[in-house]
């Protein structure tokens, strides 16, 4: 007890706001990270087998057989743009990372909105991958009927965002440790599963649908057109989107300037691998067919590996065991990476508060557990009402919502691009790794993004008839749901940032960090 006898203990201490905007000075618990631990979240954060799950049925629909290049080409923009992140990180590790960065290269506006475009790609993302963790939470315990109740998988999904929001709030060592174990169980089956499924193949009985490899699935030349080509890239970026979350805890990352960065392009390479053999090994075992257990059959687009599952381990014995194993697997693949996609936008949004973009009181960190506190809980709630609103509005919306997502990720992760070429201007001829690492692959990274952007938002998403949805807009016509959601949520960032700077009066200015003294000869 705290003061004299007879007098009430004293307050625990409020949650401070940061003193300092400078990277390792806003008061959140440095050194908390290690390499392994870096990797683990960047991987969680992809959640490769929700990912697979959602995505690799769509691609076979779009592009055939040559799935297995598409996700492999998908690959090289991320990692042209994950060296961009290794670079800016190095100068400047601040945890807002694309805002922060953004606003260095091109001044505070531009900042402000590549930092919304993380926020609003998050919490969009939020609410599929709830409803993913409510359905695949029934489906294990065998209630399927509640597994194709909207409310009780919303109630479900609402659930987990309360839980994996305490858990983010309560430390990042916790969370690290949840994603190692998580992350394990995920690979692992993953690679039995591809395993089990080529053995299969190539076994004495192997199953009616199967295809052997054949070398022209990894020929882009082959994909039917150019169109088909381009959405077919668009839809697997998707899949390898994520790791950029190992750079956005890099405040509390031991050896700031270097594992966060490290962490990406490792991400990346692992990601690329484990992509590579699930789509080879799942298009050899089930085909592309329409029918039955065949990527084609749209059906299953959705969820392709819940149909694979049986098909590959069996429906008794053992068999059985691994396919509930399978479906768990996808339950927390989905539950990590609703943890994970907390912590980016939770950091995102602190160091926009502690370098004065939006409200103060989002710079806020615990005293104890030494997390963003409003910026976390904010992060849950604004994820709860998103969910909830879409849910109740109706099931193809929340569905074209997803399909948005790739267009935020294009924009902030084309802008880091952008960003490293533009901050490193004046050192690219210094040498040719700073020329290949700081300049051409970033600017390449952030081209691509940028006609991926334009091409999906004005043409791919913009028929009315992609997609479940389309609007009747003033001028512009009948247009996809999934273009008037993505372009939509991105205009909001602007109409945000006009009335925060109305309403602050004094705002986000160019960041005091300096570079790091390493390296003093980057800065611009």
């Amino acid at each position: 007890m705290n003061g004299p006898p007879g007098e009430r203990p004293a307050p625990p201490p409020a949650a401070p706001t940061v003193v300092s905007s400078r990277a390792g000075e806003k008061g959140l618990k440095t050194g908390a990270l290690g390499l392994v631990s870096s990797v683990a979240i960047g991987l969680a954060s992809t959640a490769p087998a929700y990912s697979l799950a959602a995505t690799l049925g769509i691609i076979v629909v779009g592009v055939g057989l040559q799935a297995p290049i598409i996700t492999i080409l998908a690959f090289i923009p991320m990692l042209l743009i994950a060296f961009a992140y290794k670079e800016l990180n190095a100068s400047d590790p601040d945890c807002g990372t694309t805002f922060t960065w953004g606003a260095r290269a091109f001044g505070p506006r531009t900042g402000w909105l590549g930092g919304w475009g993380i926020v609003a790609a998050d919490i969009i993302v939020m609410a599929n991958l709830a409803q993913i963790a409510g359905v695949y939470g029934f489906r294990l315990f065998g209630f399927n009927s509640l597994a194709e109740s909207t409310a009780w998988t919303t109630v479900a999904g609402v659930v987990w965002i309360v839980v994996m929001t305490a858990i983010c709030y309560i430390g990042i060592e916790i969370s690290a440790a949840l994603q190692r174990w998580l992350l394990a169980i995920e690979v692992v089956m993953l690679v039995l599963l591809s395993v089990t499924a080529l053995v299969k193949v190539y076994g004495e009985n192997p199953p009616a649908t199967a295809i052997e490899v054949d070398a022209s699935w990894f020929n882009p030349f082959e994909v039917a057109s150019s169109t088909a080509f381009t959405a077919g890239i668009l839809a697997a970026v998707f899949i390898y989107w994520g790791w950029d979350t190992a750079v956005s805890v890099n405040e509390e990352t031991a050896d700031a300037a270097r594992t966060p960065g490290r962490a990406a392009v490792i991400s990346t390479v692992l990601l690329l691998l484990i992509y590579a053999l699930v789509s080879t090994s799942a298009q050899a075992f089930a085909g592309i067919g329409t029918e039955g257990i065949g990527l084609g059959n749209e059906e299953n687009s959705g969820d392709v590996l819940s149909s694979l599952g049986g098909a590959v381990f069996g429906t008794t014995g053992f068999g059985f065991f691994l396919t509930k194993l399978l479906i768990f697997m996808v339950l927390t693949s989905s539950a990590a990476s609703t943890q994970t996609t907390i912590l980016p936008t939770a950091r995102t949004t602190f160091s926009m508060a502690a370098h004065k973009a939006i409200p103060t009181e989002f710079a806020r960190v615990h005293p104890r557990h030494l997390t963003p506190t409003w910026s976390t809980v904010g992060m849950g709630v604004a994820s709860i009402a998103f969910y909830v609103l879409l849910t109740a509005i109706s099931g193809n919306v929340l569905a074209d919502s997803i399909a948005s997502v790739g267009l935020a990720i294009a924009f902030y992760y084309g802008l880091t691009g952008f960003a490293c070429v533009w901050y490193y201007r004046k050192v690219l001829t210094r040498s040719v790794r700073d020329f290949l690492l700081k300049g051409l692959a970033p600017l390449a990274g952030g081209l691509m993004l940028l006609y991926f952007f334009c091409y999906g938002a004005f043409d791919v998403y913009a028929d009315p008839d992609y997609g479940a949805t389309s609007i009747d807009l003033p001028v512009f016509g009948e247009t996809g749901g999934v273009t008037v959601i993505g372009i939509g949520a991105l205009a909001i960032g602007v109409v945000l940032m006009i009335v925060q700077w109305a309403v602050q009066g004094s705002w986000f200015r160019h960041p005091d960090v300096p570079v790091s003294a390493a390296d003093p000869a980057d800065a611009p």
